[in-house]
């Protein structure tokens, strides 16, 4: 198990059968929790029950006991949990404070319910015996996918629960189970699994905005007041790859926001589990010459990964001489920066796929995206795994992940120019372990 031809080796997947949505991710006393929509009786949806695995560097992940399971003729969907610090709750009865989850209970018409932990989120309780904290709101039977969090200006918790197609509707609280309906976003397509999250800007504390997207990874920019969400800019895409969905942030991280999705849609034959999750990434917000913009790129514990490293500086490119890189494999992480001109069209080759560039667009596994040189530099980093590669340019203005078949055979990396030249200033390929061994 976990080395299975079609196994991702670095991407988290559960032992056996059916994953979706990342749920419940939180982070608490030097361990990362990640919940997920799992199937424990097939390889098809269906059945959703909180699958639980836990990691102590976002990496390497254990799976353990589920968590939530179905109950009173509903299954199990999509929520968060957070640390209840102050036991605003009173669920707590130890010295350390409790866990706090809130899920959908998925029982036609929908209501959201609580489970709480008082071991680390070793087991879980239902609240209540499961009863509704916030009962249907008669827009939607299927109302679903609560956020929560803790806003610190207002001292209240929040609430974030996706109500209707172009919908989300917020709630306060004083103590997680008593929930008041304080207002609503509307924005044009808005889908499902909303995640909301406050970053600075360029970096800067003092400066912040607030980010709220949607499962297909949609995002809007604005404020938010404890009560109110106020969008300035938006729609924008988060994800240009085929199979980013679902994504959702870690709670209790301090000024660290770490993402992870769900590459719905990829294709494992043959193999006792199915679907895999992205590789964590941690999110900005930078300004780009298209204005204010949400970035990602893979957290630093992947270094934690690196095996061998192979460098190629101050080379250039012509076409007819392409370029091998390294030994053969299937794991990499590559990091380049080439600089280009306006007639510049480079690829470069990668277990099996071709990444392309030219015309200031790059296409990866059929997606083409906007990447115009920032000057005359193009900077590219990817992320390949036996399934999946997870593109981010411009240190990650652009982010494209998406999910391929391995070839039978492993190869080189290979980079060549089909027209003008391509200078190397930096290229850097590591080959990657995996983190099952």
């Amino acid at each position: 198990m976990y080395n299975e031809k079609y196994r991702p080796q670095f991407h988290f997947t559960a032992k056996t059968h059916w994953l979706n949505d990342p749920n419940g991710c939180v982070y608490y006393d030097g361990t990362y929790h990640l919940f997920f929509q799992h199937n424990p009786k097939g390889l098809k949806w269906g059945n959703m029950t909180w699958g639980h695995a836990v990691s102590p560097d976002l990496v390497h992940w254990q799976q353990v006991e589920h968590a939530i399971h179905p109950y009173d003729g509903g299954t199990i969907f999509s929520g968060t949990a957070a640390v209840d610090a102050d036991n605003d709750s009173k669920l707590g009865t130890g010295i350390t404070p409790p866990l706090v989850a809130a899920f959908t209970h998925a029982k036609k018409p929908f209501g959201q319910a609580i489970a709480f932990s008082n071991d680390h989120g070793g087991t879980w309780e239902l609240y209540a015996n499961g009863k509704h904290v916030v009962p249907n709101q008669g827009l939607n039977d299927s109302e679903r996918d609560p956020k929560i969090f803790r806003h610190e200006p207002s001292g209240k918790w929040v609430m974030v629960l996706y109500t209707r197609k172009g919908q989300a509707r917020f709630f306060t609280s004083d103590d997680l189970l008593q929930w008041e309906h304080v207002s609503d976003f509307e924005g044009e397509g808005f889908f499902e699994c909303p995640d909301l999250i406050q970053l600075p800007l360029d970096g800067n504390p003092q400066e912040t905005k607030w980010v709220l997207h949607d499962a297909p990874f949609n995002y809007w920019i604005g404020s938010f007041d404890g009560k109110t969400f106020t969008a300035d800019t938006g729609p924008f895409k988060g994800d240009q790859g085929n199979n980013f969905y679902a994504a959702q942030t870690w709670n209790n991280t301090d000024d660290r926001v770490v993402q992870i999705g769900w590459m719905r849609g990829g294709n494992y034959p043959d193999m006792p589990f199915n679907q895999q999750m992205s590789f964590p990434c941690e999110l900005s917000l930078r300004t780009t010459p298209r204005g204010v913009r949400l970035c990602r790129m893979p957290v630093q514990e992947i270094s934690s990964l690196y095996l061998t490293r192979d460098s190629v500086k101050q080379h250039t490119l012509e076409p007819g001489t392409p370029l091998e890189i390294g030994g053969p494999g299937e794991l990499f992480d590559l990091e380049m920066e080439v600089v280009v001109s306006p007639e510049s069209s480079f690829s470069i080759r990668v277990c099996g796929q071709e990444i392309t560039w030219a015309g200031g667009r790059v296409t990866c596994l059929g997606k083409e995206r906007g990447l115009p040189a920032s000057g005359d530099v193009v900077n590219l980093r990817l992320l390949a795994d036996r399934t999946s590669i997870e593109l981010f340019g411009n240190r990650g203005e652009v982010s494209m992940s998406s999910c391929f078949l391995a070839p039978d055979q492993v190869e080189r990396v290979r980079m060549s120019v089909a027209q003008g030249n391509v200078a190397i200033r930096s290229l850097t390929l590591r080959k990657l372990a995996s983190v099952w061994t």
